[in-house]
């Protein structure tokens, strides 16, 4: 991938002469090129990028539409971008507010003879809107995770413990293609099914529902997925939630399409769980956008003011969660698409009994 050119068209637009990008996905968002440190500045018409020794000679091989420069401890990052904003002239910079601490903002407005301006949205915005081959980047990604998911199941009795699973999950996403885990897989069974964010732990897997999240990453692109299996005969009541989980993913899928508010695709699966009765335990939003990062903006929940742009990958993921007894999730991907979406996930979402 190599988004040079969108940013500084992007650029073109904004009350500010450069921006100054340092987060760790937005970096590899630009150039394609992944690397723990480094900084780009992009003009309209220029681009830099300033890392150590590490990485300066893979940088020059990798990157293209930006010079490599070569940063030393006799001259720092910030005196190294400070030297060429003067060079250049530049009065103004725009800076990722988002990751950017406290004390390196400090440490800018000390060095730069430049105002700072905050600039998150902007790389924001340009990072929801994904293209066709960025698409299939995380189809590839998920894939993996999909064939990975479907090799564990023979696995799962009560004799495995919920860590045991989740490293035999991991092991075969990397064996299977992944370059790693996109997140810390969640796996939680029996009365721990109820913690959305659950760890796994060293306890066996019990009976009742059975959570999996998880997802692979794949040169960058992430994907995330959950299934929630039932291990034993479940009851009525088991059966009953799982279904209406089911709908209400199904009700903000269809209302999912390109411009709609963030928060209405959240209100259209949570009237449904509602209706059911289990309103108070839908703790957490519809879903979140995601590529380079599990989790982008915008985010479908009722606090969101923001609307899902075409291109955007969203995850449905509504859930149930009964305090100590039991919680379901059912989550899938979706690509945006101006009258709806494409649903990117293939595993069967049929209750599964184990």
């Amino acid at each position: 991938m190599n988004n040079i050119k969108k940013i500084q068209e992007a650029l073109k637009e904004q009350d500010f002469g450069a921006m100054l990008v340092t987060g760790t996905a937005s970096r590899l968002y630009t150039a394609g090129f992944a690397s723990s440190a480094g900084a780009y500045l992009l003009t309209a018409q220029e681009a830099w990028f300033f890392v150590d020794a590490r990485y300066v000679e893979a940088a020059r091989k990798k990157i293209k539409g930006a010079e490599v420069l070569l940063v030393t401890k006799d001259e720092t990052f910030p005196e190294k971008i400070s030297s060429l904003l003067k060079e250049k002239g530049i009065k103004s910079v725009g800076f990722e507010d988002g990751v950017v601490t406290y004390g390196t903002y400090l440490e800018w407005s000390e060095k730069f003879e430049a105002d700072l301006k905050p600039a998150q949205k902007m790389i924001t915005d340009l990072r929801a809107v994904k293209s066709r081959d960025d698409l299939e980047g995380m189809i590839k990604a998920q894939r993996i995770a999909e064939k990975s998911f479907e090799e564990i199941l023979p696995l799962i009795n009560n004799n495995i413990t919920e860590k045991e699973l989740t490293a035999e999950l991991v092991y075969r996403m990397v064996k299977n293609g992944a370059d790693d885990k996109a997140f810390d897989p969640i796996i939680v069974s029996g009365t721990r099914s109820s913690l959305p964010h659950g760890v796994p732990t060293n306890e066996k897997i019990s009976n009742g529902f059975l959570t999996i999240d998880f997802g692979a990453r794949l040169n960058g692109w992430c994907s995330d997925c959950t299934r929630t299996l039932s291990i034993g005969k479940p009851d009525d009541e088991m059966v009953k939630i799982y279904e209406t989980v089911l709908s209400a993913q199904e009700a903000g899928i269809k209302a999912v399409k390109g411009g709609i508010a963030c928060k209405d695709v959240d209100t259209a699966a949570r009237k449904v769980i509602e209706d059911a009765g289990y309103g108070e335990y839908f703790g957490h939003g519809f879903g979140h956008c995601m590529g380079l990062e599990v989790h982008e903006s915008p985010r479908c929940s009722q606090l969101s003011e923001e609307t899902l742009p075409v291109g955007a990958v969203l995850t449905a993921e509504p859930g149930i969660y009964l305090p100590e007894r039991y919680g379901v999730r059912i989550e899938d991907m979706l690509y945006v698409t101006e009258n709806g979406s494409e649903n990117i996930t293939k595993l069967p979402k049929k209750l599964t009994v184990i």
